[in-house]
């Protein structure tokens, strides 16, 4: 019998350059439920950077897994502790970025190939936590892709003590491919990792790649434990709002609840998050945090709607520091009245703490 996991029902991927805290703490404030990921960081600079610098994140973004990257067990198992000692809910180790660096580094997709070397990492990674240690892979790469090649990896590292495995359902390239590319060009096969879990029945299995609706994603959870969104998720932040409604009743943690994401509760869950994290970047401008920082993570959070791209316009044009603050508040008020009573004119009615152009 399947065993029922509910603790990846929802995730957001690990993405570089784009999941730092400012981001999670958004996408939080959107998504209630969703487990969110950390930007990877290599175990050696876990181990020897600026722990502060890297690791801090806001108390609000639990459950936070903390992603490593990196292939020498001992180190690994360094990083792994004090990711856990600083208060991360779980360690994700990457065997799945392709890029030139990571390969350069011996860790990432590449590892796929050596997977008793895999499974002595998360040996020596469980041995230095009490939280779960994860796995995040591809479905192969290169020419050994095939769904044989997959079980071998998979029967391994779960025979190590790993519990979860998040299967982005795409091989990858390790060289030929850009990393931008290999989030693209290899084809999807879902029914391999659909495969995987009916093979894996006791392990958690969640997907990841191309999902970029809510009724596809939902429709996952059908054949796996749960469903990791990544890039959509970034450019279309209201997509893992509407999910995280669909899956749990509750959007955005604000109290407006039912049975479907209408419009009119996406507008008021949304302006709702957008208040909170406007109180969220005056306690981070007072630490000295530069707002576009944060800013940068609100461009999409009206993808693909009426006015979004002079939402966009609007944001860039935003002066720094708590004059910049000042303005997006503005811009959100305006928003707001626009959306609900047809005037759009967000620049004219924010322009005056715009920078000068």
């Amino acid at each position: 019998m399947p065993q029922v996991f509910l603790e990846h029902r929802l995730c957001v991927a690990p993405m570089m350059d784009r999941t730092d805290r400012h981001c999670r703490l958004l996408l939080r404030l959107l998504a209630p439920h969703a487990r969110l990921y950390t930007e990877m960081l290599t175990a050696r600079a876990v181990v020897a950077g600026d722990r502060e610098r890297l690791l801090r994140f806001d108390a609000r973004e639990h459950p936070v897994a903390l992603q490593l990257g990196g292939s020498e067990p001992a180190e690994l198992a360094l990083a792994a502790r004090v990711g856990a000692d600083e208060g991360y809910d779980e360690i994700n180790l990457n065997i799945g970025c392709p890029s030139d660096r990571v390969q350069a580094g011996c860790f990432g997709a590449a590892l796929m190939r050596e997977p008793e070397r895999v499974a002595d990492c998360v040996t020596a990674m469980r041995a230095a936590v009490s939280v779960p240690v994860t796995v995040k892979t591809r479905l192969g790469v290169d020419h050994d892709d095939s769904y044989e090649f997959l079980h071998k990896f998979a029967a391994t590292i779960v025979a190590a003590g790993c519990r979860t495995l998040i299967v982005h359902a795409r091989k990858a390239w390790l060289t030929g491919l850009s990393p931008k590319q290999n989030r693209e060009v290899p084809p999807l096969d879902y029914g391999r990792v659909h495969r995987l879990k009916r093979d894996f029945p006791q392990t958690e299995i969640v997907i990841n790649g191309g999902l970029t609706d809510a009724a596809t994603a939902k429709g996952e959870l059908a054949h796996v434990d749960g469903i990791m969104l990544g890039r959509a998720a970034y450019h279309e932040p209201m997509l893992l709002a509407e999910i995280d409604e669909l899956l749990w009743g509750t959007a955005c943690g604000t109290g407006f609840c039912g049975s479907g994401f209408s419009r009119d509760l996406a507008e008021k869950s949304r302006h709702a998050a957008q208040l909170a994290y406007c109180r969220y970047i005056e306690a981070e401008l007072g630490r000295g945090t530069p707002l576009k920082a944060m800013t940068r993570h609100l461009l999409g959070i009206y993808a693909r709607e009426r006015g979004g791209r002079k939402w966009r316009r609007a944001l860039a044009m935003l002066a720094d520091g708590a004059a910049g603050l000042d303005g997006l508040r503005a811009l959100i008020r305006a928003n707001a009245e626009s959306r609900y009573s047809g005037v759009a004119e967000l620049a004219r009615i924010a322009s005056p703490v715009f920078q000068s152009t």
